[in-house]
């Protein structure tokens, strides 16, 4: 390779390294509020503020669009985007359906045992967490972790990197993720009585998928999003939480 060559490929390199940087500092801003609503995001105002070239910008600026966080403007541009509970929920909704796809593509096509064994360990350390007759903010923590794992590990199970991204693209939207409302019912009295539910709902799942039980792993994961999608509803008719990083994206009407 010519040094030409070379020095182009490092810069393309270094480029996307820092789209991604400029992509998940710009999404921690919109959740944090910090880039409000409706507002509209000036290119040459990032490039003061995150202190990068406008190219790994407008690439951050084009993913962030992608993932529905941003909306094309017809004039040029982007703005924050603002979304209905309905949309949230048809969002957790999407994911329980891909992840119910892929635990059955799981089942029918076989996982190898050292991935089932991570995905059982994984469950043993939640276990190892509800033991516990109160849990904290770091075990709280903790659960979004391995919970977040375990999820990832399923989508993986079935082989297939088309539904792991797509999986992947619906649980972006805020709160759609597997993980999006176990910290913000952390205080609430019933909040270890969910994730024992959620957990059983895992043992199932898991059981399903080793047993080659492809029609029930699927129908337990379809059943294991509609946690989320009460949650939402919890979360959203709570004046508690109206000040919760994101919230400020969701609209109270439909």
């Amino acid at each position: 390779m010519s040094p030409s060559s070379a020095q182009l490929l490092d810069s393309d390199v270094d480029g996307g390294s820092q789209a991604v940087k400029a992509q998940q500092r710009l999404r921690e801003w919109i959740l944090a509020g910090d880039l409000p609503a409706g507002s509209r995001i000036a290119e040459l105002a990032l490039v003061d503020r995150l202190g990068m070239s406008r190219t790994p910008i407008r690439a951050a600026l084009m993913s962030l669009g992608q993932e529905g966080l941003l909306e094309a403007l017809s004039g040029g541009g982007y703005a924050v985007r603002t979304f209905s509970e309905r949309e949230v929920a048809d969002a957790i909704e999407l994911r329980g359906t891909l992840e119910g796809l892929a635990a059955r593509l799981a089942a029918e096509r076989g996982v190898s045992p050292a991935v089932m064994a991570q995905a059982g360990e994984c469950l043993n350390q939640i276990d190892q967490l509800l033991r516990q007759a109160t849990l904290d903010d770091e075990s709280f923590s903790s659960y979004v972790h391995l919970n977040g794992r375990f999820h990832k590990l399923l989508a993986e199970m079935a082989n297939s990197a088309v539904l792991a991204r797509e999986i992947d693209r619906a649980s972006r939207l805020p709160f759609a993720s597997a993980s999006g409302f176990v910290g913000v019912q952390a205080h609430s009295p019933d909040a270890r009585d969910m994730l024992v539910v959620a957990q059983h709902q895992h043992r199932q799942v898991l059981e399903a998928i080793g047993q080659r039980e492809a029609g029930r792993a699927e129908a337990l994961m379809r059943e294991h999003s509609r946690l989320a999608r009460h949650n939402l509803g919890q979360v959203m008719h709570n004046p508690q939480h109206a000040g919760m990083p994101g919230m400020q994206l969701i609209r109270n009407k439909v």
